[in-house]
């Protein structure tokens, strides 16, 4: 299952407030601004900055 379009347009990453990209393995909210990972589990995304994890954009 995957996140709803509409829940991805209102989700923002908790440090910047800037928009989020679902990752293309759809197991990753990322945001390309402060370069952070936030994983998603049992379908719902952990937006908590403590559980981020560092993104490199060049990976996919």
């Amino acid at each position: 299952m995957t996140i709803d379009r509409k829940l991805l347009d209102i989700l923002a990453c908790p440090q910047c407030k800037g928009p989020l990209q679902l990752s293309p393995d759809q197991q990753q909210l990322r945001c390309p601004r402060c370069r952070l990972a936030f994983p998603i589990r049992d379908n719902i995304p952990v937006l908590l900055i403590d559980e981020a994890q560092p993104w490199d954009p060049a990976e996919k």
